[in-house]
């Protein structure tokens, strides 16, 4: 039996990461075989994990922690998926301001299971809008000089480099943010893509096939800058459910944008930004059959300065809904949460709604016991 591939799947928050990995096991269950994705985040009840699941791809869930320290839970998970699912290629990403992972997860299963696993390319997805806080025009957009440097080290580790959203680009601003990733990664390929709109795909999915990683030694230090930017961080995550008090169908995706808007302007009024806020929403209805007919929005916020984008949203007014909230910001946790409770609080007002909180967690990087 051939080894399986296995790729790690970098990037910085918001940079469309789940996306792109999405889009690649479509394409490469399609044309090279069983794939797989791993979704792994420092926290539990996923927004990812949920997103996945509804594209019919194979999805299982690594949670409340970095893969990089659970390598016996990562072994055991990709065993698991060639044994049990026929798995060729499986894919993981890691926490949005993750480093590391190619030194604690490749270099780990390069010395331990080379017979087992081939690693791809080790893959970090870059966006435009991120990129330019360390291009020339060094662009201000609201975040600590701390994370710029999570964002320079990231690239840095890379096997391969991906400008994700080139929709939103014209030819020559492209062509301008791949230039400018080859003077500061000279040695890196790059590639651009839109895993939105599945531009670049079979490029991309021909050239991590293709290619294995280099295994170059990069490690970090975890301490001064990097512990400092980690310490701006605070990880939230939450599940409820909401239903309406009388029982009638209202427009969801309104209730979903109100809050969304109530969470930013409370960031706003505190001087605080988030680089990545998401929403996976979900409604069980019935069409003239009766079958189930699965229902969901999934939104997502890259800062207090930008709008909302949704990458889907609600196709029929719902009279209640499961959600779930992961927020990925640059504020204390008490604030935070506070903020949360009260956007939650404020469209539960306006819209005459009940909410039950299943799961709550609210945890900075530096907090004791992470």
């Amino acid at each position: 039996m051939d080894p399986m591939r296995f790729m790690v799947v970098s990037g910085f928050l918001g940079a469309g990461k789940t996306t792109t990995m999405i889009a690649l096991a479509e394409y490469l269950n399609e044309h090279f075989g069983e794939t797989a994705i791993i979704a792994n985040d420092l926290g539990a009840n996923l927004v990812d994990t949920n997103l996945t699941q509804t594209s019919g791809c194979n999805v299982v869930e690594i949670a409340s922690g970095c893969i990089c320290y659970q390598m016996d839970n990562v072994v055991d998970q990709l065993r698991r998926l060639r044994d049990r699912d026929g798995a060729q290629f499986v894919m993981s990403d890691i926490p949005g301001c993750g480093v590391g992972a190619l030194d604690h997860v490749y270099h780990t299963l390069a010395k331990a299971h080379a017979d087992q696993f081939t690693l791809a390319p080790f893959t970090v997805i870059t966006d435009p809008e991120r990129l330019r806080m360390i291009m020339p025009e060094k662009a201000d957009i609201n975040l600590p000089s701390e994370l710029v440097y999570l964002l320079k080290l990231q690239l840095e580790e890379a096997d391969l480099v991906v400008l994700n959203k080139c929709d939103l680009l014209s030819e020559e601003e492209i062509a301008r943010y791949l230039d400018f990733l080859k003077t500061a990664v000279p040695d890196i390929p790059v590639l651009a893509i839109s895993a939105r709109e599945r531009i670049g795909i079979a490029e991309l999915a021909d050239f991590i096939t293709a290619h294995t990683s280099s295994l170059k030694n990069f490690s970090v230090r975890y301490d001064g800058e990097f512990a400092e930017a980690e310490a701006k961080l605070t990880w939230y995550n939450r599940r409820a459910y909401l239903k309406t008090n009388s029982g009638a169908a209202i427009d969801m995706n309104a209730v979903l944008d109100d809050m969304i808007e109530a969470i930013r302007m409370g960031l706003i009024e505190r001087k605080r930004n988030v680089p990545h806020l998401k929403t996976f929403a979900i409604a069980g209805s019935e069409d003239a059959e009766g079958e189930g007919i699965d229902d969901f929005n999934k939104a997502s916020l890259i800062g207090v300065d930008y709008d909302t984008e949704y990458e889907r949203c609600f196709e029929h007014d719902q009279s209640s809904m499961r959600m779930i909230v992961n927020a990925r910001a640059v504020c204390e946790a008490r604030p935070l949460a506070r903020i949360i409770d009260d956007a939650l609080d404020e469209v539960c007002d306006r819209y005459g709604l009940d909410c039950q909180v299943f799961f709550t967690e609210c945890f900075g990087m530096m907090d004791e016991g992470r």
